[in-house]
Order: C-alpha cells, then structure tokens, then sequence
C-alpha cells in the first residue's frame, strides 16, 4: 500500500471528528456503531437499526439529523399507516380548479422510519423509489427528493407479534444494517445516574452542516482503492455468490455499497486510501442483511464465514 494520502479539507474532517464525539456523548460505549452510523451517512447510504425496543435508536437518529443541521421528519409505522401518509398526497383546490401536491414526511433530509416493520408490505414499498432514486412519483408527476436525503429505519425483531418482514428488494436499498445492542456496565451506570437522553439532544449544536455532508461525500470518492484492494472485495462477492449455503449472495449494488462505505470508513480514520481490514470492518453490517440462505444458517454466520473463507492476496 501506499504512504497516507492527506486529506484535502482538514478543517472539514475537524469538524467532522467534532460531529462524532458529540453523537458518542450521547449514546454512550457504542463507538463502533456511531462510526458505522456516520460511515453510511457520508458515503450516501441509508441505516437500518435492528434491536429490541429500547437501546437508543431513535436517539442515533436525532442526534445524526441534529450534527448536520438535517431538517428531520419522523414516522411511527402501523399496519394501517398509507403510502401516501409516506409520500404526500396530490389535493383538488376548487379556487384554482388544479391538482396541488401536498409533500409527505418523506420530503426531509433525515427520515426515521420507525418500527418500519409494523407496517404493510404496499406501505413498506412507498421508500423504494425514494431510497433508490432521491425522488418520489405521485399521479404521474415526479418530485425530486432534498440533497441529501437519508433514511433511518429502525426495525424490531421479526418474532414480535403484528410485523412483516422486509422484502428482499427493500433490504437491498439499506447500505448497513446495525445493531445497538445492550449498554456493557459503566455506560449503564452512566446512563442512571446522568442526564435524561432527551435532554441532551435539546443541547445539540451542528457541528456541520448539508452542505459539508455533499462535500464529505464527494470527498470520499478521491479516496484510493488499489487494484488488489478491488479483487479482494471481488473475490468476496463472487464467494457469496457460488457458496453452498447461500441461495442468493451478492449483487453488484452491494459490491459498490462496499466500496463506497469502505472509502468512508477510511476517511473516518484519517486515511487516503482503503485497506482490507476496511472491507472485513464492514462486510457483516453490509452482506448480512442481503444474503439468502439455502439452509436456514443466519446472515451473520454466512457473512463471517465468508469472512473466514476468502483470503486476502
């Protein structure tokens, strides 16, 4: 590998650092996860949080939108929730005699989908355009979506009762699926005895702002990835894709979802270029979610064996 490549904007990647520490004051002993978090959100992807209710995932949220200055929409999602309590909805006007479209909650540039699971698969599939493509389409009429524009969905565990399972399609529109996990002891104990969580986030200053974030991301992609660096991740996908007890593995949008999270990841460490370690860092957050098994094996386990499996040259 090559000497560090310095980075073009160091008061930009200050401030930055600045963002994370504070999300980190917030969410105590998740470091890994708040890099993860930040990971997805500069390379331009979307974050899905899966865990039992209760261990700060709509606290990431906030906390994301509120260090970028993110205008921030929620959504609570019931089995009766509609597309277009989604996406907006287009309303006669009799002083007029026009059609008037009326912008749902999606039209945010943080969008927290919360317990996306509770609702139907139609209302599920209202993001998919708007994940994919940065746009909505109502009556025939296209609507572009804000830049940035970032969803975070939160997601309960699927053998709680009145939820339906995300579709493969959907899975696929979310760059990394986290979870949070249980606090270990001393942030616990932090936690009692500290000040209220909603407290805290009523004190939280931009540290950056949308702008930054479109600069950040165009940023991470001066980032270097060697050719070996690029057969690595090659021979990952194409491991998925051929073994036994996967049924479906890989795709190409996961191959550049890899990439372009790695590149992140390597600016958050104050580095010019991708090494492996960055790859194997975020494949189980990145494959786990996308991988179909052939014989019940969870994602997790076929990600790492993977992981095991492929050896760097």
């Amino acid at each position: 590998m090559s000497a560090i490549t310095p980075l073009r904007d160091e008061n930009l990647q200050k401030r930055l650092h600045a963002a994370i520490a504070q999300v980190n004051k917030v969410l105590l002993g998740k470091a890994r996860q708040v890099k993860l978090a930040f990971t997805c959100l500069i390379a331009g992807g979307h974050l899905l949080l899966e865990d039992v209710p209760g261990v700060g995932k709509t606290t990431l949220a906030h906390a994301l939108a509120a260090s970028f200055a993110l205008d921030f929409q929620r959504v609570q999602f019931t089995s009766d929730l509609l597309p277009s309590d989604i996406i907006g909805v287009s309303m006669y006007e009799r002083e007029t005699g026009q059609f008037r479209f009326h912008p749902g909650p999606v039209f945010a540039g943080l969008l927290l989908a919360d317990e996306i699971n509770r609702a139907t698969p139609k209302t599920q599939s209202a993001l998919l355009e708007a994940m994919a493509e940065r746009q909505v389409t109502v009556d025939g009429q296209t609507h572009t979506l804000p830049d940035p524009f970032f969803v975070v969905a939160t997601q309960n565990p699927l053998d709680l009762a009145g939820t339906f399972p995300l579709p493969d399609s959907q899975l696929d529109r979310f760059m990394l699926r986290v979870s949070l996990d249980y606090p270990d002891a001393s942030a616990e104990r932090e936690l009692l005895i500290g000040t209220d969580r909603r407290d805290l986030l009523t004190h939280l200053t931009p540290q950056l702002e949308a702008a930054s974030l479109i600069a950040l991301n165009q940023q991470t992609r001066s980032i270097t990835a060697s050719p070996a660096l690029l057969d690595y991740l090659q021979a990952l996908l194409a491991a998925s894709r051929r073994h036994p007890d996967i049924r479906v593995g890989l795709s190409p949008r996961a191959g550049l979802s890899l990439l372009a999270a790695a590149r992140a990841w390597a600016m958050l460490s104050d580095r010019g270029h991708v090494l492996p370690e960055d790859l194997q860092a975020l494949f189980v957050p990145l494959a786990a979610h996308r991988l179909v098994a052939a014989r019940g094996a969870s994602g997790d386990t076929l990600a790492r064996t993977l992981l095991s499996e492929v050896a760097v040259d």
